[in-house]
């Protein structure tokens, strides 16, 4: 079927439009791909200690029933 003129073309129009994205270089990607990684560890690491220091304060308090 042929495309009628004035009818968007999906595939067409997403080509066209990753043609106009600004993608990053390798190295902008691996800095930060590195941050976003280091950033999830240390929040994981502060989670993980909340956790423990909540863990232990309630059965410190709980330990007196």
């Amino acid at each position: 079927m042929a495309n009628q003129i004035g009818k968007p073309n999906f595939a067409t129009d997403v080509v066209d439009e990753l043609k106009k994205v600004s993608w990053p270089t390798r190295n902008e990607t691996v800095r930060l791909t590195t941050i976003v990684i280091a950033v999830s560890l240390i929040i994981g690491l502060y989670v993980g200690i909340i956790d423990i220091l909540l863990t232990k304060g309630l059965e410190f308090v709980t330990k007196f029933r």
